[in-house]
């Protein structure tokens, strides 16, 4: 599933393609994705101007000129693709499309429809279900080591699951989890309240820091993530632990032979890459 980094790249490919345009016209091709669409739902978005593309942890949101919000979620499969013109046809996983008074069309087209789109205001989506509980942007400028001790404060379950909880930080996945402490030098088992003081500063830098490598690398392409030009992300090519079990750790000098190298075990039903040697 796209993370953070899939998403933000995503909403930056978008921009410039839909902000200032008017959505000239909006196509609903079938009734519902992961949930059914909201009533009225290209009747709302039809001949309103975008004012912004913005994103809140790894939801998509595009505020158009009369308060409304479009809400959407990549889920599993899913893609926006901008094509200067409409297609000849449309492909059968091609769900919506947004035309813009500058002809440019956005086609979002999700293979399993574990993507979802919702209708909210500038004044409700604070509130909205999707949104309510979701922790602070770890990009945001009021993260920080003290605030993800507090946030971390009395969990008695691996940093691992913790960090994955979107209500503890928004926007975190298995990827740049698994990164992110390996070059905290935090061991994933780890428990999450113990993660304090000076251990807690160098998570968050840590946090910070993958994140905005792997947003300058386009994201992370393992399967169907695409960036909305069409390229592929290219920060796996990057990964210091992630899918590389068994090959040395990048961070220490230990012996392959005798430690095994990069070790994986199973936390939560994900999979979790890490050097027992260099966290703890």
């Amino acid at each position: 599933m796209p993370e953070l980094p899939e998403v933000e790249t995503v909403c930056r490919g978008l921009a410039p393609h839909l902000e200032g345009r008017v959505l000239v016209q909006v196509l609903q091709r079938r009734p519902n994705l992961r949930f059914p669409f909201p009533p009225d739902f290209c009747a709302r978005l039809t001949g309103r101007r975008v004012e912004s593309v913005r994103r809140r942890a790894k939801y998509i949101l595009v505020h158009l000129d009369d308060g409304t919000v479009l809400i959407a979620h990549l889920g599993m499969s899913g893609r926006m693709i901008i094509t200067p013109e409409r297609p000849a046809e449309y492909g059968a996983h091609d769900h919506v499309v947004l035309e813009t008074d500058a002809g440019t069309v956005v086609t979002f087209n999700d293979a399993r429809r574990f993507g979802l789109m919702d209708l909210a205001t500038a004044e409700t989506l604070a509130g909205h279900p999707l949104l309510r509980s979701l922790g602070p942007e770890p990009l945001g400028n009021e993260f920080s080591g003290p605030v993800l001790a507090e946030r971390l404060a009395g969990r008695m379950t691996s940093i691992k699951a913790a960090l994955l909880d979107q209500t503890v930080v928004a926007g975190l996945g298995n990827i740049y989890v698994s990164e992110a402490l390996f070059l905290s030098r935090i061991s994933p088992t780890r428990i999450a309240a113990t993660v304090t003081g000076a251990k807690a500063d160098r998570l968050a830098t840590a946090i910070r820091e993958v994140l905005g490598r792997a947003i300058a690398a386009g994201g992370s392409s393992l399967r169907d993530y695409r960036q909305a030009s069409g390229e592929l992300g290219y920060f796996q090519h990057q990964f210091s632990v992630y899918d590389r079990e068994g090959q040395p750790c990048p961070g220490c000098t230990c012996d392959v032979a005798r430690t095994g190298g990069i070790q994986r075990i199973v936390q939560a039903g994900r999979s979790t890459f890490y050097c027992p040697q260099r966290q703890r």
